[in-house]
């Protein structure tokens, strides 16, 4: 099979593209046929070194859309030419390949309503978005969410879930997305290159950060009393409050059919819509990483595999 992987750590240029060894289902598992692979911010940060693998050649991503091709042993639940979506589990990658071998558990059947483009650039986004708005913030209807950097991916998943939900929705983000932002459903949008959120923004019930370093720290200061903080950008470890009338929270890392399905409901009921996607063949994988690293884009960065 072909497949875009690292023989080393280093920039995107340590990325290939060639011919490796294709998998096999073992039992409990499928293999899926590839269409199409999202690109996310810890792919490149697994390239870099951030998470330091051992195994080489490693192939890297997350979430992928598909066809099954083969079926392992004690698998019922699928059949050679179902379409399906699914999340790697944590400490798996291997969907920047033209086939990928993964436990039937954690698969998900794709809906015909979503291409596997779309499906792709959903599935960890909106995984991610919803174990820290619905399972870790619990966010309430009528309650004021701040989501810091809402452009990207998992931030504009998040916009619309909150908006479903029935939240006022504030979110920060350059002035050349606030248009899509809106769109999304986004009640306010701040800035953040011409004024300090900090300033203009409190009394807030809920922060959920998609940024990191210093805007997460900072985010404490527009929560209400009792309010809680939400952070996926902090490494393992979610930022310590600077006062103690508040809670910060390190959503799970959760890769549950679940969340696939929901997803996929949400989408048929139309309360979330595409992200904007960039398409990059496995072989431009340097050119994608490039690009991802920047955070200069938004939506999403998509492998058309197939």
């Amino acid at each position: 099979m072909k497949a875009a992987f690292i023989e080393q750590h280093g920039g995107p240029e340590v990325l290939k593209y060639g011919d490796l060894p294709d998998p096999v289902a073992g039992p409990g598992e499928v293999v899926v046929d590839v269409v199409a692979a999202s690109v996310n911010g810890a792919d490149w940060k697994v390239r870099a070194g951030q998470y330091k693998q051992t195994k080489f050649p490693y192939v890297l991503g997350r979430d992928f859309s598909g066809v099954v091709g083969a079926v392992g042993e004690g698998v019922a639940d699928f059949k050679v030419g179902d379409a399906v979506f699914a999340v790697c589990e944590a400490g798996q990658e291997g969907a920047y390949a033209e086939k990928i071998a993964i436990k039937a558990a954690i698969v998900a059947r794709k809906p015909e309503a979503l291409s596997h483009v779309v499906a792709a650039a959903l599935a960890l986004t909106g995984l991610t978005a919803m174990s820290a708005i619905e399972d870790t913030l619990k966010l309430q209807s009528g309650e004021t969410i701040l989501i810091q950097g809402g452009a990207g991916g998992v931030a504009s998943f998040a916009i619309q879930l909150a908006k479903h939900i029935g939240a006022r929705v504030i979110t920060t983000a350059s002035a050349a997305h606030h248009a899509y932002l809106r769109d999304l459903g986004a009640d306010e949008i701040i800035d953040y290159n011409a004024t300090d959120f900090t300033r203009v923004v409190s009394n807030c019930d809920a922060v959920f950060d998609t940024v990191g370093g210093d805007v997460a720290q900072r985010s404490f200061a527009v929560l209400k009393p009792g309010g809680r903080a939400a952070f996926i950008a902090s490494g393992p470890q979610a930022p310590k409050p600077d006062r103690n009338d508040v809670q910060s929270l390190r959503p799970p890392v959760g890769r549950a059919r679940r969340h696939l399905d929901r997803i996929a409901q949400l989408f048929e009921a139309g309360a979330i819509r595409e992200p904007e996607i960039t398409l990059y063949r496995l072989s431009e994988a340097g050119d994608a990483h490039r690009l991802s690293e920047s955070r200069h884009f938004r939506g999403k960065l998509v492998f058309q595999v197939r």
